[in-house]
């Protein structure tokens, strides 16, 4: 096989599939990204929240499902959420994307909330005892005073993990979501041209994860212009 003829196979392949791969597969892999990062956002401040609580039960059984989350494969996660959610929840009536989704929420949910957490208590202490001293509940504290400035140490690490997630979601292939690994078996099938369809999924995952890191350096720069 020749550098000329991968080419024009390369070339072939776009012609006849560029809706499966760029506006199928990178639309799906896009929004199970952003699904993903938006929810696990959410969980994440909870969990972090939870792990952060004065209750020592709370705090253990939050810091044993993190462990355990972060301590086992995604593979056999997304597994668990693919035959044992739908199982669990029957009356929701959970198609495979939605499935998956929720497995790739809980796992990120985990990592995002020790993002979360770090970036809490990165946050000066004395900022907290001086809210306090002008009478602010703890609640109040926290909300107003050490969540908006610890905003620019999380978001830039919520942005990597949208970066990361969007690599992590080719496993989501595995039960044909229709994302871009997907496309690649799906084209690979039927063309049996497996590296060329290979090539074309590995440069478009590329600049999806170079354009995003690439605005998220611009967006790092300009928190540190403005502190």
């Amino acid at each position: 096989m020749t550098l000329t003829t991968v080419i024009q196979n390369i070339i072939k392949i776009m012609s006849r599939y560029w809706d499966v791969f760029l506006i199928k597969g990178v639309s799906i892999t896009l929004a199970l990204s952003a699904i993903t990062v938006a929810f696990g956002a959410v969980f994440g401040s909870l969990l972090a929240l939870m792990k952060m609580s004065r209750f020592k039960v709370l705090r253990g059984l939050v810091t044993a499902f993190v462990e355990f989350i972060r301590g086992t494969p995604m593979l056999l996660q997304l597994y668990v959420g693919y035959f044992i959610v739908p199982l669990l929840f029957p009356a929701l009536g959970l198609g495979t994307f939605a499935s998956i989704a929720v497995a790739l929420v809980i796992n990120s949910s985990a990592y995002v909330s020790e993002i979360i957490r770090s970036g809490i208590q990165a946050v000066d202490a004395g900022q907290g005892e001086a809210a306090r001293s002008l009478g602010l509940s703890k609640a109040q504290t926290m909300g107003k005073v050490i969540l908006p400035q610890a905003v620019k140490n999380i978001l830039p690490a919520l942005g990597n993990e949208f970066v990361t997630i969007i690599k992590e979601t080719s496993l989501a292939s595995t039960f044909f979501v229709g994302d871009l690994m997907t496309a690649y078996l799906t084209v690979k099938g039927v063309t049996y041209l497996a590296f060329e369809s290979l090539i074309i999924v590995g440069v478009i995952y590329f600049v999806l994860t170079f354009c995003l890191s690439k605005l998220i350096g611009v967006y790092e720069r300009r928190l540190k212009q403005s502190d």
